[in-house]
């Protein structure tokens, strides 16, 4: 079992997780070597509270990830959400985006990624920032494109 405790975004979020290897053999998944649940507990600043359990099976032995390991990877996950998906609904609300037909929408998403990589690069952890720093400064974001 491991336990973690942030605070952030108006609330205290508590994530534990246990993880049991003893059940490998006993269950037909391919590869399976440890299986675990999470716990989220989330107490929000206006009083309200949230709970929800996730249940997993991991490739990984004991060897190769804890507990701590286990839910350092569970969060993880989200990253890829957080930091290329919710940028492009967000920031650059590709969800009313007007190109729909042909190739155009894949190569906007292309183009939209290809921008969030460069500005993460560059160093910058917001990319509205990112967004408002170039867009003040042209000469800046030709330059880092070469022209």
């Amino acid at each position: 079992m491991h336990s973690t405790l942030e605070k952030a975004h108006g609330r205290i979020e508590r994530r534990t997780i246990w993880v049991s290897s003893e059940l490998k053999g006993y269950v037909d998944f391919p590869y399976a070597e440890q299986f675990f649940f999470v716990e989220r507990k989330i107490y929000y600043m206006n009083g309200k509270e949230s709970e929800e359990t996730a249940y997993g099976i991991t490739s990984l032995r004991k060897e190769e990830a804890s507990a701590e390991r286990l839910l350092e990877l569970n969060r993880g996950h989200w990253e890829i959400e957080n930091r290329i998906h919710y940028v492009r609904d967000v920031t650059f609300d590709e969800d009313r985006s007007q190109i729909r037909k042909g190739n155009g929408p894949h190569i906007m998403a292309s183009l939209r990624n290809l921008v969030i990589g460069i500005f993460r690069i560059l160093g910058f952890k917001y990319i509205p920032e990112a967004i408002r720093y170039f867009t003040m400064r042209l000469e800046a974001a030709f330059q880092v494109l070469g022209i």
